[in-house]
């Protein structure tokens, strides 16, 4: 009996498809189609006929570009992009500059207790967003709060509860930007600090000059991820909303796309503003990674 020429060349080669089957699988059913479909209803409308009333009287159409057009002509969508953007710049450099520093001072040679600091940083991203929010919220209350006790503030006022919102997504989203920052530097060898103490530099000149520029692409990485995640921003103020009157339906963009789709059943005009919110993340998002990528990664 002999083998086809040819035969194992082509079974090999076909070995790293079938790994990547489950996943390619799972992409397609649970992003890919959901996209496409989304896409789909952006361009529909409702027509009703009459009243509205009996068979056949509301029907879907083709609406063309009418849903994006009135979509961003919408005042409440840019609105709650405004409050978004001061959100997101508080939280990220907030955010960010506390994982720096946490990383940095882990990775000191003279840290104490390293393991059990880093699992008191980290801890905080491991409670679900809405058991966090949930936890602050009651903190935030003036009947329940041991803060107000201690200082005369309207945690949840019109002009704290954005810095309320902030401190929620800052003290769950440190310990995951510290982690991947942390396992950056636990990867530069240790010759290059050696050489920078033989030379007389401190843990600050190391940290500035050695530390933070190796850091740089990982810096840049859990920027774009905290970008995406800020523009995402919904658990923190649709589970603070019923403890307080100052956070509207429609306070950032993905609550006006709930609002739209499951309150006033709008699904359509919904589709289009997720469009229009997912071209937004994509814009910001590559923006972002093309004015930095020359200095971070070498690329022209």
């Amino acid at each position: 009996m002999t083998k086809r020429p040819g035969g194992g060349a082509r079974t090999a080669s076909a070995v790293p498809y079938l790994f990547l089957a489950p996943a390619m699988a799972l992409f397609t059913l649970f992003m890919a189609v959901p996209i496409v479909y989304t896409a789909y209803l952006s361009l529909r409308r409702t027509k009703v006929s009459g009243l509205g009333l009996g068979k056949g009287s509301r029907r879907e159409v083709f609406a063309g570009l009418d849903n994006y057009t009135a979509t961003l002509a919408d005042g409440e969508l840019w609105a709650g992009w405004l409050r978004v953007l001061g959100y997101g710049l508080l939280v990220l450099v907030v955010m960010l500059g506390l994982a720096l520093l946490f990383a940095l001072l882990l990775d000191s040679a003279h840290v104490r207790l390293a393991r059990f600091s880093r699992i008191a940083v980290f801890l905080p991203y491991a409670v679900p967003g809405v058991a966090a929010t949930l936890l602050w919220g009651f903190l935030y209350l003036p009947s329940l709060s041991p803060i107000r006790q201690v200082l005369d503030v309207d945690l949840l006022g019109s002009g704290t509860v954005v810095l309320s919102m902030a401190n929620i997504a800052v003290w769950g989203g440190v310990g995951f930007n510290m982690l991947v920052l942390y396992t950056a530097l636990r990867a530069v060898p240790r010759t290059y600090y050696e050489a920078a103490r033989i030379d007389g530099a401190s843990e600050i000149q190391t940290a500035l000059r050695i530390k933070i520029p190796i850091l740089l692409p990982a810096i840049i990485l859990t920027t774009v991820f905290s970008v995406i995640a800020t523009i995402q921003v919904f658990t923190e103020p649709t589970t603070l909303r019923p403890l307080t009157n100052t956070i509207s339906s429609t306070w950032s963009p993905l609550m006006k796309v709930y609002r739209d789709a499951f309150v006033t059943g709008d699904l359509y005009s919904a589709a289009a503003t997720s469009i229009v919110i997912a071209a937004i993340s994509l814009v910001l998002s590559f923006g972002f990674l093309r004015v930095v990528r020359d200095r971070a990664f070498g690329e022209s």
